[in-house]
């Protein structure tokens, strides 16, 4: 039996689980923003410890690759890789958004298309658009979203909205065939099962070179009293 880790930090939810080939072992969430530095690695002892077996036990880790938030991946990621060092096991990758699709399609009776929405800033979300076959129909994007958007999705299908970035869209979106869901947010629980199809397919990451997908460039803010000596003038 296979046994993998999963973490899926992408949002302001961190999220750990075991898995025994696809099958659910244990899972532990902690649904509190910027949580993952301080929770995660009590997630995984958890998790371990539930299961009744040893870390050694683990044959491979699985993470999400975003997007997603910034910090929450990178921390996501480090712990990750650094525990595959550790036991000497392969890494999993799994785009945010498939996961989110993944879920939702579970209930999807009426076939319709899935739009996971990771929240961004302002109106902007992360985004892709998939049918229930899960065969992409749009790229995952960063999309400033307006009374416009999708249109011509919404004109022919239903759209299922859902994630963190959706609920801040419905009083845009507002058309017939514009269906949103609340409450879903990633978790490892559908990560690790995902990942267990990449393991059978001997589908792994490069430790060295993988990074998350963050889509867009990280710009740090100023503190508010910020004082830029260099430039400032007497």
């Amino acid at each position: 039996m296979v046994k993998i880790l999963s973490l899926e930090t992408s949002t302001t939810v961190c999220s750990v689980a075991l898995h025994e080939n696809s099958s659910l072992i244990a899972v532990a969430e902690v649904h509190q923003e910027h949580s993952h530095g301080s929770r995660l690695a009590q997630l995984v002892d958890s998790v371990i410890r539930s299961a009744g077996i040893q870390m050694g036990d683990v044959n491979a880790i699985a993470v999400s690759s975003g997007p997603g938030s910034y910090t929450g991946l990178r921390i996501g990621t480090s712990t990750a890789k650094g525990l595959c060092f550790a036991l000497n096991v392969p890494l999993i990758a799994i785009d945010t958004l498939s996961i989110l699709s993944a879920q939702v399609n579970a209930t999807n009776f009426e076939k319709s298309l899935l739009c996971p929405m990771i929240d961004a800033r302002r109106m902007e979300v992360y985004c892709s658009v998939c049918d229930a076959n899960g065969s992409v129909i749009q790229n995952i994007e960063a999309k400033v979203i307006d009374e416009k958007s999708f249109e011509g999705l919404l004109d022919e299908r239903r759209v299922i909205f859902f994630g963190n970035g959706a609920e801040k869209c419905r009083a845009v979106i507002t058309h017939n065939n514009a269906f949103f869901l609340t409450g879903i947010t990633p978790s490892a629980a559908q990560l690790g099962s995902m990942a267990f199809g990449k393991f059978e397919k001997g589908e792994f990451e490069d430790l060295f070179r993988f990074e998350p997908f963050y889509l867009k460039e990280f710009k740090a803010k100023k503190p508010s009293n910020f004082i830029d000596v260099a430039n400032k003038t007497s």
